[in-house]
């Protein structure tokens, strides 16, 4: 437990978590859309504003897990319930926080049927993506992991688009087959601990070879496909395109970053010497889902399909980032995640806009909009100037520092990486053009209106972090920095270990 500064005060850490989970209780007995509205509204954002309380007390000069709480659970299989904070996951907290009164903002008028079963599903969803976040616990992990399918499944399969009942199936289907190989792992793992499982005590541990290498074979299948890493991909567009516009954001700024969240929390400290061996399959995967992203992006009508393929691209960077296994690598991917949950989160929310107006999601319906709804497309440009990582804004940052880590650990590596920026800057800018300017043959675009006071005040968050994470990404590095030292030293740290060993 010395990796662990356990709290003495008020649980903050637990209020998080719980809160929202006894909200959604409320809604159970009173049905009354607006007031679900409102009361899921407020429940977020008071979760919100609790979450922000962590950063004038969080320490930035230590890797120890910080706000630590822990409870006996089940005695009999020394299942505890422990929980706690580091530079790896504070952030991944706050944007899991503080996008979510901005999913009810951006389903206030989008959802008109079972408004209350809604809403539910939302704040259940929040508890389980906090706590898959602070868990050190495995069984407690698992239990938070799993659950959060159960409401995505019902947000898909109830107020998705045509194929809802094929993307919920599809989306389930997928990412339980990689949990039951992380069961698999966690089973083991526990049995190889002393029958714990306190998820620090198994780092760094020197397990055999073999063993390392099933246990990450294991691990990158469950966080592979959660990513979704090419080509585990299948079920992203799927699900992107069906989901509610609420759904898609949730998806995009929080699910897929548990992925690379698992990679560096388990796989890593976990399997290093597995990892150093798999390393390269890895980096090269990360390539091809870049490029292929990108190509497949680049071919889209679908304006959803547009922004879920060029996700595959995104987090491509963010694990070539990781497992390229230095601090511009890693900094950089754990910057770029809380950068892609921005900005990509922010472009559904446009889509979502604009289907609310057009009922399409093609790019010829929203063609040549530029003259009529002025506010929006000075917004989506912005928004798509970061998703192609323009110089000032928040993905500029994040990419430069993975192209920069990707240099230093390999250099054909990260010059077939770069490709992949080229064609974000193509896909994205051929967007644009489409509903900016479109061509000489518009179809009449005078009755739609421009952005409303809830539609701006829903974007402007997501706008303030673009330039500020670009024009001033310190902060946020400064947060992690510690623990990627310290995961980085006590990696490398192991690697020297195991090679003096094998030269006696």
């Amino acid at each position: 437990m010395d990796q662990l500064l356990l709290n003495q005060g008020f649980p903050l850490l637990s209020t998080l978590i719980f809160l929202p989970l006894a909200g959604s209780l409320l809604l159970f007995v009173v049905r009354d859309p607006h007031f679900a509205r409102y009361w899921t509204l407020a429940v977020t954002s008071i979760v919100a504003l609790l979450s922000l309380t962590l950063l004038p007390k969080f320490d930035r000069d230590t890797a120890a897990f910080q706000f630590a709480e822990h409870h006996p659970w089940i005695e009999s299989l020394n299942i505890t319930y422990v929980i706690g904070v580091d530079g790896i996951s504070i952030l991944l907290i706050l944007l899991t926080t503080l996008i979510m009164p901005f999913c009810v903002l951006a389903s206030w008028t989008y959802i008109k049927d079972r408004v209350p079963a809604f809403m539910i599903c939302m704040l259940i969803m929040e508890t389980a993506m906090i706590g898959v976040f602070v868990a050190l616990d495995f069984v407690l992990f698992y239990i938070l992991w799993e659950a959060m399918l159960i409401p995505m499944y019902f947000l898909i399969g109830i107020w998705g688009g045509p194929r809802k009942i094929y993307a919920s199936i599809k989306f389930f289907l997928y990412t339980l087959a990689g949990s039951i190989l992380l069961l698999v792992a966690i089973i083991w793992l526990y049995t190889a601990n002393g029958y714990s499982f306190f998820i620090p005590d198994m780092m760094w541990k020197d397990y055999p070879f073999t063993a390392q290498i099933l246990l990450f074979i294991a691990f990158f299948l469950a966080f592979a496909i959660k990513v979704p890493m090419f080509p585990f991909h299948t079920w992203l567009p799927a699900a992107h395109v069906e989901a509610p516009t609420a759904g898609s954001v949730i998806l995009a700024s929080i699910l897929l970053k548990m992925g690379t969240y698992g990679f560096l929390r388990f796989a890593l400290p976990i399997t290093p010497e597995a990892t150093t061996t798999l390393m390269p399959y890895v980096l090269w995967l990360s390539i091809a889902g870049i490029i292929y992203g990108g190509l497949t992006a680049l071919a889209q009508q679908d304006m959803k399909k547009l922004i879920a393929y060029s996700s595959v691209g995104h987090m491509g960077f963010v694990t070539l980032g990781i497992f390229v296994l230095n601090i511009d690598g890693i900094e950089g991917a754990i910057l770029q995640m809380i950068n892609h949950g921005i900005t990509t989160g922010a472009l559904f929310l446009c889509v979502g806009m604009i289907y609310e107006r057009t009922h399409s999601r093609e790019l010829s319906s929203a063609t040549g909009i530029g003259q009529y709804m002025p506010v929006f497309v000075t917004l989506i440009g912005i928004f798509s100037l970061s998703s192609l990582a323009f110089p000032g804004t928040n993905s500029f940052v994040g990419e430069f520092m993975i192209l920069a880590g990707a240099f230093r650990h390999d250099v054909p590596l990260a010059l077939a990486a770069i490709p992949g920026a080229v064609l974000a800057a193509a896909y994205m800018l051929r967007m644009l053009q489409k509903i900016i300017w479109g061509g000489t043959n518009n179809p009449d675009q005078s009755w739609l209106t421009d952005l409303n006071s809830r539609e701006i005040i829903t974007l402007a968050p997501f706008l303030f972090f673009v330039f500020w994470i670009g024009l001033g990404p310190q902060p946020f590095l400064a947060m992690m920095h510690s623990s990627v030292v310290n995961l980085l030293d006590q990696f490398h740290g192991y690697q020297q270990a195991i090679t003096a060993a094998g030269m006696y």
